[in-house]
């Protein structure tokens, strides 16, 4: 079975310059390993429609699965919807379903749609929308050549409602991943190092679809 790998990318210039901190890569590829695909590369790019196209460009060469965060909300320097669509030569509607949540996500709130925020239901033509039940920026998902681009909002509860609700399901439909278990054991009162040593002639003789690893408590010190 073909191993599947995911790129994961994080859009703005708030991350570049740490003024927030990426929590999203994190969470991501702990549930992408759960279904059996393997993160291959963690990327950063700013609020540059060059630099967002040329990642994308990259990633592709790459990775079976690229997931975007990020750059979807509705001031200007939200540009990763106008960036992705171009990447995808696709021109952009008003989608219907998407402006029907948006108008009740802000009527709930007692609050009138602006303009500003009716925009957030344009999308690009060619991408198959993802509904987002905590805000108002829709997912995006496209497929080229056999490969997937998912866009998705930055804020981290949204994004995870997006992944949880929808798209880890529909990446396993379309890649037939495998299931992967994990099994935890844990040690006290023996190095690394020692551990390792015990073990070797055992782990050389895994087979192939199994793997070993030696986490360790990061706040002691481990010979």
């Amino acid at each position: 079975m073909k191993k599947i790998s995911a790129e994961i990318i994080t859009v703005g210039d708030e991350i570049l310059y740490g003024q927030i901190t990426d929590t999203n890569t994190v969470w991501i590829s702990q549930e992408l390993d759960k279904i059996g695909i393997k993160t291959v590369r963690k990327s950063s790019v700013g609020d540059s429609h060059d630099d967002i196209l040329q990642i994308f460009a990259e990633a592709e060469s790459r990775a079976d699965v690229i997931l975007i965060t990020g750059g979807l909300g509705p001031t200007k320097d939200d540009i990763t919807k106008k960036s992705i669509a171009a990447y995808f030569n696709s021109e952009m509607q008003i989608d219907q379903a998407v402006l029907n949540d948006v108008t009740a996500f802000f009527t709930s709130r007692g609050r009138e749609l602006s303009e500003v925020n009716r925009l957030q239901a344009l999308v690009p033509v060619k991408c198959k929308v993802v509904r987002n039940t905590m805000g108002t920026a829709p997912g995006m998902w496209f497929e080229k050549n056999g490969k997937v681009f998912v866009s998705m909002p930055g804020v981290p509860y949204e994004m995870k409602g997006m992944m949880s609700l929808t798209i880890l399901e529909e990446l396993q439909k379309f890649f037939k991943t495998p299931a992967i278990y994990h099994k935890m054991i844990r040690t006290m009162g023996i190095g690394e190092s020692i551990l390792s040593e015990k073990l070797e002639s055992w782990e050389d003789n895994l087979p192939q679809n199994l793997k070993l690893a030696s986490p360790v408590k990061q706040d002691q010190p481990n010979p």
